[in-house]
């Protein structure tokens, strides 16, 4: 091999130490067009999701002081006969009273409904939160493949060079010069995979921030490694605490409130009648008071409070149910959690950096002529796939700490806080 071509194959071949630096940090976007991940959460908190959430938590907070107000009272007028003289007049108001304290039960029942909203947007904002963690890290991911790919795209084509060159000086075999074109094939495949990836995942980013996906990108800056966690039997200790269980206690809460206003119900209501009588023949005019109560003969409301308690009973029930789903899926998310950080760890610590001593120490050898150039690539690729394992893993370990923020956000956020 002659001086020429050596020079040439290590100029190409020391492209790949370019793709380490550039692919470990992101990319360098506009700053007018560059968005981190507090701002992402921030913008995805105060779209229309949260909006329509909070115009029902509004109207739940409404209902409450239309449920406190009394029963409107009727105005009654009555005329019996037609020919002056004999005509008996009588206007009176009826007041219906409510009994059996129907009034505190309604009032119950729409402070329920109105606590379930709150829980309702609660849980909604953290499930945002949750999404824009882990859409903001697979953007981060993509871009760090498209690097990747784009670099490896430029190692195959300078292959492909190089291997016809050596072809034609009759060094090689032209089935190596084959192999080249199918490897840059390969390489221009998972670019665009990379780029179609990408696409996907600044799509679905900016459809939960409110921007266009296209023009959408990470601010510069160092991307975080996933944080330590407390142990999983205190995450476990606080499953009790977790958004779905909140939220299925309030439904029981808010069914159990039913079910006193169903209670209510079985008492009938008083109507209490004032007003005054006109009587033409006789000239003159009474006062009229009446009291009317229907007679619970027939119906007694039994069905409904029985339907009322049976749904109590389902709705015990389901909060036991979310209890065990909400330790499940934390004992889950927690064992996926650490596994992925852990792998990330030990690539980005031992693995990628005894990756890139070999593909030094290789690359070395190829400029003194101690190894071939597939020996050169070989490295190099390893390099590259250990990299690109290191990301997946990282992606991995933050998808499954969205799910844990999405579980018992405010016990993650607060120990993430406290930990230095």
């Amino acid at each position: 091999m002659t001086t020429h071509i050596k020079r040439r194959l290590a100029a190409g071949i020391v492209a790949a130490w370019a793709f380490g630096c550039a692919a470990a940090a992101p990319l360098q976007p506009d700053a007018n067009d560059s968005i981190d991940l507090p701002s992402a959460i921030r913008l995805a908190l105060e779209g229309p999701r949260l909006r329509a959430a909070g115009h029902e938590v509004a109207a739940s907070a409404a209902a409450i002081g239309q449920a406190d107000h009394y029963p409107n009272p009727t105005l009654e007028y009555l005329r019996e006969g037609e020919q002056a003289g004999t005509r008996t007049t009588t206007v009176q108001l009826n007041q219906p009273i409510e009994l059996g304290g129907k009034r505190r039960a309604r009032v119950a029942l729409a402070a329920s409904t109105a606590a379930l909203a709150r829980g309702d947007l609660a849980a909604l904002r953290q499930e945002v939160r949750a999404e824009v963690i882990a859409g903001w890290h697979a953007v981060l991911a993509a871009q760090q493949r498209q690097q990747l790919a784009t670099t490896l795209a430029g190692l195959a084509a300078k292959g492909i060079e190089v291997a016809e060159r050596q072809v034609a000086a009759g060094k090689v075999s032209p089935i190596d010069a084959t192999r080249a074109r199918l490897a840059a094939v390969d390489s221009a495949t998972e670019l665009n995979a990379a780029q179609a990836e990408l696409a996907i995942a600044r799509t679905r980013l900016g459809a939960l921030v409110g921007r266009p996906g296209e023009a959408l990108v990470l601010a510069s800056g160092h991307d975080p490694a996933p944080p330590a966690l407390k142990p999983l039997a205190a995450l476990l200790a606080d499953a009790a605490q977790a958004l779905p269980v909140r939220r299925a206690r309030s439904q029981l809460a808010a069914q159990e409130a039913q079910t006193q206003v169903e209670r209510a119900a079985r008492l009938p209501d008083l109507t209490l009648s004032v007003g005054s009588q006109k009587i033409d023949e006789v000239a003159r005019r009474q006062a009229v008071v009446g009291v009317s109560l229907p007679l619970p003969l027939f119906n007694r409301n039994e069905g409904n409070l029985l339907a009322a308690l049976r749904r109590s009973d389902k709705a015990r029930d389901e909060v036991a149910a979310a209890e065990t789903a909400a330790a499940s899926d934390i004992g889950t998310a927690y064992t996926r959690y650490e596994q992925a950080r852990n792998e990330a760890a030990m690539l980005r610590a031992d693995v990628i950096p005894s990756a890139q001593s070999a593909y030094e120490l290789t690359l070395t050898g190829f400029e003194h002529g101690k190894f071939a150039f597939l020996d050169v690539l070989d490295a190099q690729r390893t390099w590259a796939r250990v990299q690109l394992r290191q990301w997946t893993a990282t992606q991995e370990a933050w998808r499954a700490y969205a799910d844990l923020a999405r579980l018992a956000g405010a016990a993650i956020e607060q120990d993430r806080q406290e930990r230095p």
